[in-house]
């Protein structure tokens, strides 16, 4: 049981990560391209900043912490001491 809710954990918090590049190179992008005069979706991705992106790298900050926090307790506490 508790190694599939860590296999549950690490699949959301992989495909978390790779919603976070994918905004930060959407927002490097429509940087550049607003400095160009060229719209590439920046005052959309500001619309959904707040709603969408804000939890998402909450929800991988919090993630890692837990993930963090397991496999130090699993470490300390349920692993066999080496004779």
């Amino acid at each position: 049981m508790k190694e599939k809710l860590l296999n549950w954990l690490n699949l959301i918090l992989m495909i978390d990560i790779f919603l976070v590049l994918a905004s930060f190179v959407w927002f490097a992008a429509a940087v550049v391209g607003r400095s160009m005069g060229v719209s590439l979706g920046l005052d959309l991705w500001y619309q959904l900043w707040m709603p969408f992106f804000q939890p998402a790298i909450g929800i991988l900050m919090a993630g890692a912490l837990l993930s963090g926090m397991i496999s130090w307790v699993n470490r300390r506490f349920f692993s066999k001491p080496s004779a």
